[in-house]
């Protein structure tokens, strides 16, 4: 597959800027050689302009200066603008012979001086997205090219015409999967296509290896969509619009002898509204909101799966009993109607059938699936770039999360279309698949999948069911004390939590006296030193009775600190501020 023409020379993109820092502007200057205008940003407002040279420099002004790989965006809010640049990179691999480059460092450059000037509440308004900026340097999972459309799977790229390969990348783009769409508006407005650089966030794995005589390239490469982007807790089901939590798309590409073929599948959670928010517990309970919306939103979601894959067929991997049995019941019952020879439902209860090491059970589901594997397909091209073959339908799989059993389940899948692709290199199928699933895992929920072992090995091991413990934990740990923080950069680099700076803000609402003063420190404190307290008067109550006494009296205390805790478990955790409950 021919790519090196996808790209219109005149919309090439700067790969390298040296980023100088004057106390009153930002200069960017192109040292690619693709451009002699610098772009000029205002310390002050976040204005830009291009300027033909570099302000005139003197022993007293001496600017810190540092070299850019790119500027992924800017967020225009209210209390001044912020440009995203990209600080440091590594490459890849390819995709379809152009380098693909992974984000390692980002930084934010302030543009709001006048912040000195400014009223009170602005100023404690710019402390709190301050916060939300450290973490959104922090985001990972970032990948780009500076020559191909990494949006598109390599079906779409396939079937474009020359006219549209020859517009901006930024104009290629498919918007679901276009992670900076948001942060790319200010720059579009000032016609600065050469510094529109598209990103997606997921995973990007490259394997080369030689079977016999054989040279075989496989590549994985996952988009994660923007639609309802969202941390494992806060982002649940589906929104009224269809589209569903932690919805990523996945490619495998095998390149070998000439040929490149693709296969594609997606996850997503279950496309209808329901939440799981976080109260202290280790698994809180599931609430499905609105039911009677449920069939037009899941209706809404297959639609759109329908128009952009064909076909599709939804495996279910949930329990069928307690909470997740509920939310079973919900989805296949609201997805009968649309049930036909395009849109087919397969429920397999994978805890009860596969436990925690029987995965190889998995090929029950395989012989289920089989045939519709066989009939859509996967695309391929041969020697001369001719396409040969197309997917015309795809596996969307989901359970609870979307992560640990949907992984298993899709390498899986994988490993037997890379067999029928190409004999005995599954090997390099499933360890892709490993760092793929650790990737999603990660960006969701904040650690690497569970189940990695078998995805990588073939089989379960001891070693393997102690880090899914230690991931279990960590997952609790991150759900209730740390990822309120991360969904609201999340959503303020998406555009959803703070308004652009031409329209009004809306106050924030009034906490109450347990929400302004709640926090998972302070109860742990409580309770710790209440514990303290008594463990302190249980030692002398052998000598003194008032002891005992004041003993069960910090006990009380510590179990009613405790209760009081537990009874208010929402309060007490980090909830995003921009959190909206979905019930009515």
């Amino acid at each position: 597959m021919d790519a090196a023409k996808d790209t219109n020379p005149s919309c090439k993109l700067h790969t390298r800027l040296r980023l100088w820092e004057f106390a009153d502007r930002y200069i960017f200057e192109p040292i690619d050689g693709l451009a002699d205008l610098y772009l000029s940003v205002s310390r002050a407002s976040g204005s830009m302009n291009l300027v033909e040279e570099l302000p005139p420099r003197s022993p007293s002004i001496n600017p810190k200066v540092q070299t850019v790989f790119g500027v992924i965006g800017v967020l225009k809010l209210a209390v001044g603008s912020y440009f995203f640049v990209i600080t440091d990179r590594d490459c890849v691999g390819s995709y379809l012979g152009h380098a693909i480059f992974k984000v390692t460092g980002l930084k934010v450059l302030r543009c709001n001086d006048s912040l000195n000037t400014s009223p009170e509440q602005q100023k404690k308004m710019e402390s709190e997205i301050s916060e939300l900026l450290d973490a959104a340097e922090k985001t990972m999972g970032l990948y780009f090219s500076y020559d191909i459309n990494l949006t598109l799977n390599s079906q779409r790229l396939y079937d474009v015409d020359d006219e549209f390969k020859s517009r901006p990348l930024w104009r290629q783009a498919e918007p679901r999967f276009l992670w900076n769409s948001y942060l790319l508006e200010p720059l579009i407005e000032n016609k600065l296509d050469q510094y529109l650089l598209p990103v997606i966030q997921g995973s990007f794995q490259n394997i080369q290896a030689e079977v016999g005589s054989e040279k075989v390239n496989v590549t994985l490469i996952a988009r994660r969509c923007t639609g309802r982007i969202g941390t494992r807790m806060w982002r649940r089901g589906a929104d009224a619009e269809g589209y569903a939590a932690n919805f990523v798309e996945s490619e495998q590409i095998m390149q070998s002898k000439g040929y490149t073929a693709s296969y594609v599948q997606v996850r997503g959670s279950m496309p209808f509204l329901w939440e799981q928010i976080v109260d202290l517990t280790y698994k809180p309970s599931f609430d499905v909101v609105r039911q009677e919306e449920a069939p037009s939103v899941l209706e809404r979601h297959f639609k759109d799966l329908q128009k952009k894959y064909g076909a599709v067929l939804a495996v279910d991997l949930v329990n069928t009993q307690g909470g997740e049995g509920r939310l079973h019941e919900r989805y296949a019952k609201s997805i009968e109607p649309i049930l036909s020879e395009d849109v087919r439902y397969v429920h397999f209860d994978f805890h009860r059938i596969c436990g925690h090491v029987h995965f190889e059970r998995l090929s029950q589901l395989y012989e289920q699936i089989e045939d519709y594997l066989k009939k859509h397909k996967y695309f391929l091209l041969n020697e001369k770039g001719e396409k040969i073959q197309e997917q015309l339908g795809v596996v969307r799989n989901n359970c609870i999360d979307c992560l640990d059993r949907t992984n298993v389940t899709q390498s899986m899948i994988a490993r037997r279309i890379l067999e029928s692709q190409l004999q005995q290199i599954e090997v390099f199928g499933v360890n892709v698949w490993a760092n793929h699933g650790d990737a999603i895992s990660i960006q969701y929920s904040g650690t690497p999948a569970l189940k990695g072992d078998f995805v990588r090995y073939g089989k379960r091991s001891a070693q393997g069911i102690l880090n899914d413990l230690q991931y279990s934990l960590a997952r609790y740990y991150l759900n209730n004390f740390a990822d309120g923080t991360k969904q609201d950069a999340m959503d303020l680099l998406q555009g959803r939590y703070i308004t652009s700076v031409s329209r009004d803000m809306a106050p924030p609402t009034k906490a109450g006296f347990v929400e302004s003063y709640a926090s998972a420190r302070l109860a742990f404190a409580l309770v710790s030193g209440a514990f303290m307290f008594m463990m302190m008067s249980l030692r002398h109550a052998r000598h003194d009775a008032r002891h005992l006494l004041l003993s069960l009296l910090w006990a009380g205390l510590c179990i009613g600190i405790t209760h009081f805790v537990r009874s208010n478990g929402r309060v007490f955790t980090n909830r995003p501020r921009a959190h909206k409950s979905s019930r009515p």
